[in-house]
């Protein structure tokens, strides 16, 4: 048994007209707009004409299910919808596309799993709002607390959004499910990186998904005339950052390993005029590796080289955490499964770590979880150039299938 590839073709093609931009070419189908509540109405009606129950709980999850013969812990596929400001067609939804497309052929030829498998499209996976949203509902990782509190960058509310939308916030609080109604969670994805495409490998089966932590970090100086104050008695806060960023290849070197990575990906230089000596810069600090014990060393490292920075150069350093994600271990058996499956369809199969936050990351923290990469063309992702050959996506496809028959 085989995917129908021209089906799969047809619902991401279908599903990236919804939100699309004419101008750019982007998706503009963002975390409870208009446009993510449209293709969530397309995905129910997917669903309803595949002839599968279909669900919405309060978290504004859209689920399928498959029925399996027993009533026991159920398999878990899925991924999200929503996107990115002017994004590419097959983040997320791939993941959700293929998984629908897996119930559907199963229940074409015939087949009842042993247990049953669910589809799960869940919501702002791109963290519109500060988090994982549908996925830490899905494990009661949600309070009351953080529902009247969440905020995207425009500071609209998380609960406001919802109830424009007709939904009750605290509902979401009822979508949490107990860990032992559920056997595993399995998630299909682009890579969103490089190395597949460059190795030209059909798929990739990710043993181990990044954890990460993000900083704001201030170095706080003198501002000062630039034409009247020596080099030697300025206290720039700029050059603070700048020696900084020299020191990230060393710190990774000597307190990483070939999984770390480190970013300053956002830097304001303040008072930002051309004729003066910045007195402050404020940047962010992206750190991610698969190990824990290695985030902390890398995490104590940076303090040390921002504080020795610091002294050198006159300047005061502090920072802030403004998120972290422990790093998960996919679970064994099922990374052996993908490798089997792989293995007999002929599969040219690399495994490899997950450099991306996804779904799987927080379902791992509360259940066993696998995750299969298929190529990224050129490394794009989170934009308009972002795409996967066809015939990658068939491959993936079919290596899920198999592995969710295998589980019935």
């Amino acid at each position: 048994m085989q995917v129908n590839i021209e089906r799969i073709k047809q619902d991401i093609l279908a599903l990236a007209e919804i939100g699309r931009n004419q101008a750019d070419r982007g998706i503009y189908r963002m975390a409870f707009t208009d446009a993510d509540m449209e293709g969530k109405r397309w995905l129910q009606d997917q669903i309803a004409a595949a002839d599968l129950p279909c669900n919405v709980d309060g978290a504004a999850n859209v689920s399928a299910t498959l029925d399996g013969i027993s009533d026991g812990p159920r398999m878990i596929v899925g991924s999200h919808i929503d996107t990115v400001p002017c994004a590419g067609a097959l983040d997320g939804t791939l993941g959700v596309v293929v998984g629908l497309e897996c119930l559907r052929s199963m229940r074409e030829n015939g087949i009842q799993p042993e247990q049953t498998i669910e589809l799960i499209a869940f919501s702002d996976e791109e963290g519109r709002f500060g988090g994982m949203f549908g996925s830490h509902s899905i494990c009661g990782l949600i309070t009351p607390d953080k529902l009247a509190t969440m905020k995207d960058l425009d500071g609209i509310l998380l609960q406001e959004e919802m109830e424009r939308q007709g939904f009750d916030p605290l509902k979401a609080l009822d979508a949490a499910r107990e860990p032992e109604s559920i056997a595993a969670y399995a998630e299909l994805h682009i890579e969103q990186g490089p190395v597949l495409d460059r190795m030209n490998k059909s798929v990739g089966i990710v043993d181990e998904i990044t954890g990460l932590f993000t900083w704001s970090v201030w170095l706080r100086g003198e501002a000062n005339h630039a034409g009247t104050t020596p080099m030697d008695m300025r206290n720039d806060a700029f050059m603070g950052l700048a020696d900084f960023a020299h020191e990230i290849p060393r710190i990774l070197e000597e307190n990483g390993s070939d999984r770390s990575r480190a970013t300053i990906g956002k830097a304001q230089i303040l008072p930002g005029a051309a004729n003066t000596v910045p007195g402050l810069v404020e940047f962010s600090l992206d750190c991610r590796d698969t190990s824990e014990e290695k985030l902390d060393e890398l995490a104590t490292a940076f303090r040390k080289a921002l504080s020795a920075i610091a002294r050198r150069r006159s300047l005061m350093f502090e920072f802030e955490q403004k998120s972290y994600l422990h790093p998960v271990q996919c679970s064994l058996p099922l990374v052996e499964k993908f490798c089997k499956h792989a293995t007999a369809l002929g599969l040219d199969y690399h495994r490899m770590h997950s450099g991306a936050a996804h779904d799987a990351q927080i379902m791992g923290r509360m259940v066993p979880t696998g995750m299969i990469f298929v190529p990224s063309k050129g490394g794009q992702s989170h934009s308009p150039a972002e795409w996967t050959a066809w015939s990658d996506i068939e491959a993936g496809a079919n290596l899920m299938l198999q592995t969710l028959q295998d589980f019935g």
